[in-house]
């Protein structure tokens, strides 16, 4: 049976029967109709961030496999996590169906490897979170994994396209990203694969927000190890504590490349009493400066 998002040919012309600009609109109007199709999903994908920041309090894992263009997808949303939010690498684990591709080959063939599932499994335990993608819900590698892993008491995310597909089905929290069938029916990085990176994009951004990671609009957890982001860095500390840039990059050289930390610090902490601070109060920034006014310790 053809599957109404990912197979069914689109209402209207054949791509190809269409003239380069008609189908660049084409594609365009595509590509927005993915975007909005995660407007339903909101209140599952906001679930999902909450399930994620609580795994990585509680010092669990994010374990993402998915199989071909939701890999993808699932890699670069995982591999953004330690710069974007400081989420430590060793929390974050990526299972691509047949390894991730480091020659530009990914063979189709892997998406039904289920023994790969077994493997998986081993290491990951009831304090994770796994989320497993399959643009059609139903490939094998990704319902393999999702097996296993519910069989881990770990909790488990699904995003799929396919209202009442079995992945869906096992998740504790489905993710369904109706999108419209394919403008190049069959071909899922096009619709479901931009839906479902957009979708990745705000649940993990939701998930560092919950973390306190972004402090006024602004991601303060940033790992600094180059130069445009030690800059960024250095840029959100003179907004922040309102200090000039000389000293900005100064408390951050004393807290050692911490942006939190060097935040308070420039406001006139100590880098012992910030480091404290923001151990009480979870990592966020704002409880830290409502108790340093309350103690008038200094002006914020």
């Amino acid at each position: 049976m053809l599957l109404p998002t990912t197979e069914m040919l689109p209402e209207g012309e054949a791509i190809d029967r269409l003239s380069a600009d008609q189908a660049a609109a084409f594609f365009v109007r595509g590509q927005r109709l993915a975007v909005e199709a995660i407007g339903q999903a909101a209140p599952e994908i906001a679930r999902g961030a909450q399930a994620m920041a609580a795994a990585i309090r509680s010092g669990g894992s994010l374990v993402y496999a998915a199989a071909g263009s939701s890999g993808l997808m699932a890699l670069a949303d995982a591999c953004e996590l330690p710069g974007t939010f400081g989420i430590p690498a060793e929390t974050i684990q990526i299972h691509m169906a047949g390894g991730v591709p480091a020659d530009g080959r990914m063979p189709g063939d892997t998406e039904d490897d289920t023994e790969a599932a077994d493997v998986i499994g081993r290491g990951v335990s009831a304090g994770d979170v796994v989320i497993v993608l399959s643009a059609s819900g139903t490939t094998p590698f990704a319902l393999a994994v999702a097996e296993v892993v519910k069989s881990k008491g770990s909790v488990l995310i699904a995003i799929a396209s396919n209202r009442g597909s079995p992945l869906l089905e096992l998740a504790d929290i489905p993710i369904c990203l109706q999108t419209p069938p394919e403008v190049i029916a069959g071909s899922t990085r096009l619709g479901a694969g931009t839906a479902q990176k957009a979708a990745l994009n705000l649940m993990s951004s939701l998930m560092g927000i919950a973390l306190g990671h972004v402090y006024q609009g602004q991601m303060v957890n940033v790992v600094a190890d180059n130069t445009k982001l030690i800059n960024r860095a250095v840029g959100i500390i003179v907004g922040i504590s309102n200090v000039s840039e000389a000293a900005a990059r100064m408390a951050l050289d004393r807290s050692g490349g911490d942006t939190k930390a060097a935040i308070l610090v420039a406001a006139g902490v100590t880098l012992k009493d910030a480091k404290a601070l923001l151990s009480a109060h979870i990592g966020h920034l704002e409880p830290c400066f409502n108790s340093l006014k309350s103690n008038q310790d200094i002006k914020v």
